[in-house]
């Protein structure tokens, strides 16, 4: 597992990398899953003219 420890004056951050990059990876397929969703929609709707 990688961890990085971030210290900001008295605070301290544990930053787990990989849960970080696989919920980055998620969103990114999401928003382009929802991007090839609407040009489906908008094809369909300029057939239906």
């Amino acid at each position: 597992m990688s961890r990085k420890l971030i210290i900001e004056g008295n605070a301290v951050y544990e930053v787990d990398e990989e849960c970080m990059l696989r919920r980055r990876l998620d969103d990114e397929k999401d928003k382009r899953d929802k991007y090839a969703g609407d040009r489906k929609d908008n094809k369909n709707e300029n057939r239906n003219r």
